[in-house]
């Protein structure tokens, strides 16, 4: 008769080590998202979540899921739960109120969401540089 040894395994740390390169991969794709372009005589700034979210049904719901992979690398560095709470409400109000036709995507030209989650995310790091 064979036992089977249960094995007992300590949980991995969620914190996790970055590089200045993830970050700024991280900053590259916001700016996709949020700031890419520029309307030709002005400073207002656009990005794909303005384009994409004026596709009805999906546009705001595809680019919802790619904001939230900022969040989860955030959440893999060891960032503190109520900051990410904080993250997962700015992309909770961008892709709640981006869906709103037309009116929707001038919002998101103007709330950045991912560029806000990228400064909180940067000034977290810049203040516990130490602790990692």
């Amino acid at each position: 008769m064979s036992s089977i040894a249960s094995v007992r395994v300590a949980p991995r740390s969620r914190a996790g080590r970055y590089s200045q390169a993830d970050i700024d991969a991280l900053d590259s794709l916001a700016r996709l998202l949020d700031g890419q372009w520029r309307i030709p005589g002005t400073s207002i700034r656009f990005g794909v979540d303005a384009l994409v979210g004026l596709v009805p049904g999906i546009g705001d719901a595809a680019t919802g899921a790619v904001s939230a992979y900022i969040v989860y690398r955030a959440w893999r560095i060891g960032v503190p739960t109520g900051l990410l709470a904080l993250m997962a409400v700015n992309i909770g109000l961008d892709t709640v109120l981006g869906a709103i036709p037309l009116a929707g995507s001038v919002f998101d030209v103007f709330f950045r969401a991912n560029q806000r989650n990228m400064r909180l995310l940067r000034r977290h790091l810049h203040a516990n540089r130490a602790a990692f």
